[in-house]
């Protein structure tokens, strides 16, 4: 249930069809990788039988860049996948959080929907459900027009009144009050998953990884999120930190520092592995 994606997706299918109606299609889907999550961390605290009925629980998202980053940083870093606990944080327009233990995804931020989770560039993450029944009720909006607020007119976009765009709030944190409250509320609750999942990880956390068009390029932002996690042992390497863009990978953290790290992701690379397995 993505529905910023799913309907121009299916029309790019119905379009092939007509165009190549002889060609094969394969479907890559987003949720796939995190069908292996354990069932404590995919069910929802729902009505089971409402639950299993309408198969209402975690799929996830950004399954293939989550595959992907966990698939390589064993190498990168230099140990063994066996064993390797590692938190993965997609940041970009849309941005999700992950936790990979031996590469097996232990959790993830999104949920049924991609909605779930992190503060985003149009979406609101995490909220009280109980907000959308306030909206309905007290404020008279309608379902479509509560899906419309959370999806599209929330996340840095309805906390600046003015851009979704991350370079924005960064441009603008030290003169703008609603870049200062927009970016100060997305690196907090980046900060607060990566708590959460190293928790979930029996407190041990080999890498903290930042990937996607936020995550691969905003300095500010991963320096951000790293003071916040000084308790874990986070030291940012300043200069490291803003090498690390256009593409940059490697190390962000300073020596004796729990170990950080920006790696540019590959989904293409991921879909294509997946087409191949099933035409090879």
């Amino acid at each position: 249930l993505a529905p910023l994606h799913n309907g121009p997706e299916a029309k790019g299918a119905e379009v092939m069809r007509s165009l190549l109606p002889d060609v094969p299609q394969i479907f890559v889907f987003d949720s796939s990788f995190f069908f292996q999550l354990p069932k404590a961390a995919s069910t929802y605290a729902l009505n089971k039988e409402i639950a299993d009925q309408y198969h209402i629980r975690r799929y996830g998202a950004h399954g293939t860049s989550h595959e992907f980053i966990s698939s390589v940083v064993p190498g990168v870093i230099g140990k063994p996948a066996e064993g390797l606990k590692q938190i993965v944080l997609h940041i970009g327009n849309g941005a999700s959080a992950s936790a990979e233990v031996s590469g097996k995804p232990v959790e993830t931020s999104m949920g049924l929907t991609p909605l779930e989770g992190l503060a985003m560039g149009t979406r609101s993450g995490d909220i009280d459900p109980a907000v959308v029944f306030f909206m309905h009720d007290q404020l008279g909006y309608s379902v479509d027009e509560i899906n419309q607020v959370l999806t599209r007119e929330s996340g840095l976009l309805g906390m600046t009144e003015a851009s979704s765009d991350c370079r924005y709030v960064t441009t603008n944190y030290a003169t703008d009050a609603g870049a200062k409250r927009a970016l100060d509320v997305f690196t907090y609750r980046v900060a607060k998953y990566v708590g959460a999942y190293a928790a979930a990880m029996d407190g041990r956390l080999d890498a903290l990884v930042f990937t996607g068009g936020i995550g691969e390029n905003a300095a500010m932002v991963r320096e951000m999120v790293l003071a916040r996690l000084a308790l874990f042992g986070f030291k940012v390497d300043k200069e490291a930190n803003n090498a690390a863009v256009l593409g940059g990978e490697g190390p962000i953290t300073a020596e004796g520092s729990r170990l950080a790290l920006v790696m540019p992701t590959n989904e293409e690379l991921v879909i294509a592995r997946d087409a191949l397995s099933l035409v090879g």
